[in-house]
């Protein structure tokens, strides 16, 4: 089934749309979501990506990531997504843009202005992953993650290891406010 993706300019100001193989193929900069569901102790809900992936199958990544569609909000697009690959639902905030640019071994580009989002992680019973989109979850802390990544960056995607990188201290702070809400059952 095709699927439109929304093209940006460099100020993430929608320009066109572009069926998304191509624009993978082409690498052209495109908008994307990216969420991160924290539990009350402060972990990452990270998934492993299916083995049917089309890109970057079987490494571990953020709780969740997609594409809006065209004339879809972003939130909403992040929330239907966690549906769709966890059977979760959680409110979520937006944490931080990102920008990122890399080539896929499949020859594929990832091309992205990114929206990284922020929520309560729903308890394990309460997932229903869907066996196309993830595989497995696990729970790590940030810095946990970021010892994990150094030993062995080959098991996380692209993008998790460039939110690390470059943006660690927007991630921790975001993580935080995440988690003071968990604690005062703000969702």
């Amino acid at each position: 089934m095709s699927e439109d993706l929304i093209l940006v300019d460099e100020r993430d100001r929608a320009i066109g749309r572009g069926e998304k193989m191509a624009v993978h193929a082409e690498g052209r900069l495109h908008r994307a979501f990216s969420i991160f569901l924290v539990d009350r102790r402060g972990r990452l809900l990270l998934q492993r990506r299916s083995r049917a992936k089309y890109h970057s199958p079987g490494l571990w990544a953020n709780s969740c990531c997609g594409h809006p569609r065209p004339g879809e909000r972003t939130l909403a697009a992040a929330r239907r997504r966690l549906g769709e690959e966890l059977g979760a639902s959680a409110p979520l905030r937006f944490g931080f843009k990102a920008r990122y640019r890399t080539a896929l071994p499949n020859g594929l580009v990832e091309n992205e202005l990114v929206q990284v989002c922020f929520g309560p992680a729903p308890s394990d019973v309460s997932l229903a992953l869907n066996p196309a989109e993830a595989s497995a979850v696990a729970y790590l802390t940030l810095p946990a993650l970021r010892r994990d990544i150094a030993r062995r960056p080959r098991r996380y995607a692209y993008w998790l290891r460039h939110y690390l990188e470059n943006h660690y201290a927007a991630l921790r702070k975001a993580i935080a406010g995440t988690r003071r809400r968990n604690r005062k059952g703000e969702g």
